[in-house]
């Protein structure tokens, strides 16, 4: 019995064995080929109708961008036909998309329209060269050609000598096919790029004239000493306004922690208040915090009380330490805004090639943009983390081999599993045609699902290693995406089981007494390996098959669809979850481009083998082309604006998938010509191929000296040594340039959450927080000693050109009811919408960017033909702009009542002008300066916020202002000009 048993795990083992050898040996099944396309094109056929009747009556799903953009920003109206939307998505040019959803979403709209022109014509040149040579070349096989399954009669596997010639000619057009598209769109992309430069709202932008430095040396850790180095890049004419970096210690950690708990705070509050007329018999609990266990145990505790004097106790240490910030504390980090866009852009273009008294000069990107936490990130920590990151993305992409290797063997043929996995065989021997079917499917469905998570942890990791910006990070991730999967895929999954083979007969060879060359001679890698190619070329034309139902159920946006009526109606969202809901989702730059990067790798790698895969391809990208293009227009937004930046990660890769392409030609060429791979013939196709690499690197160089300084800089020589500019005085800063508040880091500003709870538990606050305790353990601020500050520090903060005061956040919409409940929102069910919310910073970072979007470019520095946002004593109840309700509320809400707000002298001031204006609002220490700099008329409350919080400039560049400002110029005092607002609104 024993011997019998182990008889058996020594003869699966073996079968296993050979199954890793070739995971492929019978993978053409025409069951799974015919599922393959039904499924992929009657199912994508139907999610398509499906779509095109739901969305006139789904426009929270279909339509957010629609509803929730400006009128700059926002598509065109589509009428309720169900087709109606192709004509407005066909109809609408690309210098309207520019405007519509920014130059990152029209640059990708412009490489997906590029790869799927190169395919289109690619198949031609595929399929009709191609398609008749290997067919005419199999002409050896005709006595067997019956046997042979019609799609590997495609492949060149039955074709020998000389017509591989066709192969080399084809290798030529797909690589002049590649870089003429290339050459075209690079030219256009180099002219939308301009277009950018010269828009009104680049230029309007600070970013575009800020310099990023990092890595500043501890002597010049100043204001002055920032100006000093990019004076060392490059003279000009302007003095740069700058702003050293503050430490801003612990903040990041504590705010990060206090959103946290809000949000847990919010998911007990909604599940105990679910149902208000029957509240649960127990209250929640929860885990206590790591730091909290000396005082509360690791028992769990009421979650309510816990979570609410945690809030109380995250909110006083933040105020703490906003207040303790020092001035002299400065960081490795620093901005420098310059007047003009030419004279930071020369500058940057000055030290591109090595960094100026040991820090690195960057364009600075938006404020948003930044990963702050990273800034200050020493070199050595730098080198350190990235060498281990970069260890660990390759230890996690080795470790996909294992799980790659049993999907190509299993998923990719079930007889391979029938063959270890004896009843499964005899139910796949009765039921054929059903696991025909299911092959057909699953196999590169669970392929697809297998790498969704992969984006997330690279972003983390890359996080860590110490990338300075969002966008930066996106295409990097790209990069590694990209390299993962054509490792994993390409390589082990198409390209292991003939490795495998072959090592197997080369140690078999071997045993018989053989030598190694010999042995490996006899192994025949290159023709075991263009076989099993050959083979896997099946499953990578169903793959590309599936490729229509994934765009399909993109567009249909199945799993918002599905999991937002989840979420609603099975669970019980908290309010912010459920404005999040109805929020347009962010574009995934980075997972969409590595998708399609990868089908073209693809289809230039195989589209040769099995040309079939060619037309598949062009057809995928035809088809998604339109569905991304509405896609972009009117569901998903663009987080973060990069302004293109993704366009030369493109190009190299693109340049790299036509060099694997003429890889696997060569390899087909070698093993398949006449003789062996040292013979003439064979060697004559092999070095008529040698010019291909070398002329890849030729048009890279070229690429890269006519277009790419032109898409980075605006300009590499200074504005003052322009040509017909050189006697401009241009040393006046412009007025708006407070690059220390807007470079600023959020965490010293940052406004924090408060907790959110449905209006129909309202009446239940009181009972469910009666009975908490004052002191809780006496670890946390009893709920009356609460600041309503939300985390602001009591007492002037200056430095710089940042400046923070003492804020009363007194809102409406917002109850404080202090004494007995902590300070909640309640939020009606009428206001539980995105448009509500959508300029708050909270929500407006995650599904806004800066805030473009909507209207309000945090970024922008331009001045607006009225002031708006001041609010008369006409004007009482109303929010800015005349809307009466609180759905478009500012980060900084307004407050009703009759009565003025006093904000000390000037505030007094402001009353006689009959002008109301933000509640909290101080007299600095120096509020005096004001008065004698020229500051622009606010154009909104933040405008205004940024204003107030602007405290002593910079020493030397402070003087130098005042130095060349006139009385004339200055038009009076700041609130002297607020009176002339008024008075002009009046009239």
């Amino acid at each position: 019995m024993l011997l019998e048993i182990l008889q058996t795990k020594e003869s699966v083992t073996d079968e296993l064995l050979n199954l890793i050898a070739d995971p492929f040996q019978s993978q053409v099944q025409e069951n799974s080929i015919y599922a393959a396309i039904v499924w992929s094109f009657a199912v994508s056929g139907l999610l398509f109708i499906t779509f095109c009747f739901l969305r006139p009556h789904i426009s929270a799903v279909y339509a957010p961008r629609q509803k929730h953009a400006d009128e700059k920003h926002a598509p065109p109206p589509l009428d309720s036909g169900p087709f109606s939307w192709i004509r407005a998505v066909k109809d609408v040019t690309e210098q309207e998309l520019v405007e519509k959803i920014g130059l990152d979403a029209v640059v990708f709209l412009r490489f997906l329209r590029m790869i799927r022109n190169i395919f289109l014509v690619c198949t031609v040149f595929g399929c009709g060269i191609l398609i008749p040579v290997t067919i005419v070349g199999g002409h050896s096989f005709y006595e067997h050609w019956g046997n042979i399954a019609t799609l590997m009669k495609f492949t060149p596997q039955y074709t020998f000598g000389t017509k591989f010639w066709a192969f080399v000619a084809i290798s030529y057009l797909f690589q002049g096919t590649v870089c003429f598209f290339l050459w075209w769109n690079y030219r256009a992309v180099l002219r939308l790029r301009r277009a950018y430069f010269d828009s009104a709202d680049y230029q309007s932008s600070l970013h575009s004239r800020t310099l990023l430095l990092t890595h500043i040396s501890g002597s010049s850790r100043t204001d002055a000493g920032i100006a000093d180095i990019v004076e060392e890049a490059q003279q000009t004419q302007a003095l740069p306004r700058t702003a050293i970096g503050r430490n801003v210690k612990d903040l990041p950690e504590l705010i990060e922690a206090h959103d946290k708990t809000v949000r847990s705070l919010e998911e007990h509050l909604a599940k105990y208040l679910h149902d208000p007329n029957k509240l649960p018999e127990k209250r929640p609990l929860c885990k206590v915090a790591k730091e909290d266990r000396n005082t509360f145990g690791r028992e769990r505790v009421d979650a309510i009380n816990y979570l609410t004097g945690r809030i109380s106790k995250l909110e006083t240490e933040i105020r703490e330490v906003r207040e303790s910030i020092d001035k002299g504390n400065a960081m490795s980090y620093g901005f420098a805004s310059y007047p003009r866009i030419e004279d930071a852009h020369a500058v940057a273009y000055a030290s591109r090639k090595k960094g100026l008294s040991g820090c690195d000069v960057y364009l600075a990107p938006k404020p948003h943009d930044l990963l702050w936490q990273n800034l200050p990130m020493s070199r050595a920590v730098r080198r350190i983390r990235m060498f281990w990151d970069g260890l660990w993305m390759v230890l996690f992409t080795v470790a996909f081999i294992i799980p790659n290797i049993l999907t190509s063997v299993f998923l990719s043929d079930f007889s391979h599993l029938g063959l270890i996995w004896k009843s499964f065989q005899e139910d796949l021997e009765a039921n054929p045609k059903g696991w025909g079917i299911a092959q057909g499917v699953l196999a590169p469905l669970v392929q697809t699902l297998m790498y969704m998570g992969i984006p997330v942890v690279f972003r983390r990791l890359y996080t860590h290693s110490g990338d300075v910006s969002k966008t930066s990070r996106e295409r990097h991730v790209t990069s590694r995406l990209y390299a993962f999967f054509v490792i994993n895929n390409l390589v082990v999954f198409s390209v292991f089981g003939s490795a495998w083979r072959f090592v197997a007969s080369v140690i078999a060879a071997q045993d018989q007494d053989q030598g190694v060359w010999d042995a490996i001679k006899s192994g025949h890698l290159f023709s075991n390996t263009m076989t099993g190619l050959c083979n896997v070329s099946t499953f990578w034309l169903t793959w590309q098959m599936q490729r229509n139902l994934s765009a399909a159920t993109d567009l249909v946006q199945v799993w918002p669809l599905i999991w937002g009526s989840i979420q609603r109606k099975w669970f019980s969202p908290t309010p912010r979850q459920v404005i999040e809901l109805s929020a347009p989702q962010p574009f995934q730059y980075a997972d969409y481009y590595n998708n399609y990067l990868f089908v073209v790798t693809v289809g230039l790698c195989f589209g040769t083998l099995q040309p079939l895969i060619l037309p598949i391809t062009a057809f995928y990208l035809a088809m998604d082309v339109g569905f991304k293009k509405y896609l972009l227009q009117y569901v998903l937004i663009t987080k973060t604006e990069s302004g293109g930046r993704f366009w030369r990660l493109l190009v190299n890769r693109l340049l790299f998938a036509v060099l694997l392409g003429n890889a696997v030609i060569a390899l087909v060429v070698g093993a398949q010509g006449i003789g062996s791979i040292n013979s003439i013939r064979n060697g004559n196709m092999l070095y008529a191929m040698a010019p291909l690499p070398v002329l890849l690197v030729a048009f890279k160089w070229y690429c890269k000296r006519t277009f790419d300084d032109k898409l980075t800089y605006y300009s590499t020589t200074p504005f003052s040594d322009l040509e017909g500019n050189s006697h401009l005085d241009i040393s006046k800063p412009k007025r708006n340039d407070r690059v220390g508040v807007r470079f600023g880091n959020p965490a010293l500003y940052k406004r924090l959450m408060t907790p959110m709870v449905h209006a129909k538990s309202q009446h239940l606050l009181r009972e469910i927080y009666g009975h908490r305790p004052n002191a809780d353990h006496g670890l946390f601020e009893a709920p009356h000693r609460r600041s309503t500050d939300r985390g602001m520090p009591r007492t002037p903060l200056a430095y710089s050109d940042l400046f923070l005061s003492e804020m009363d956040h007194e809102n409406v919409g917002k109850q404080d009811m202090r004494g007995e409940i902590p300070q909640v929102e309640i939020v009606k069910e009428k206001d539980l919408n995105f448009g509500n919310f959508k300029r708050r910073a909270e929500f407006r970072e995650e599904f806004g960017g800066d805030g473009e979007l909507y209207g309000r470019p945090e970024d922008s520095v331009s001045r607006p033909a009225t002031p708006l946002t001041f609010v008369t004593m006409t004007d009482v109840g109303l929010y800015p702009g005349g809307e009466s309700s609180k759905t478009d509320m500012d980060e900084a809400e307004w407050t009703r009542g009759n009565s003025v707000t006093e904000v000390g002298y000037h505030g007094a001031r402001a009353a006689e002008l009959g002008t109301q204006y933000q509640r909290g609002y101080q007299a600095t220490r120096r509020m005096e300066e004001f008065d004698s700099v020229d500051i622009d008329i606010p154009t909104s409350p933040f405008e205004m916020d940024d204003i107030l919080r602007a405290g002593q400039e910079s020493e030397n560049s402070k003087q130098s202002l005042l130095d060349r400002q006139t009385s004339e110029e200055r038009g009076g005092g700041y609130f002297d000009q607020v009176g002339k607002a008024e008075r002009f609104r009046s009239n």
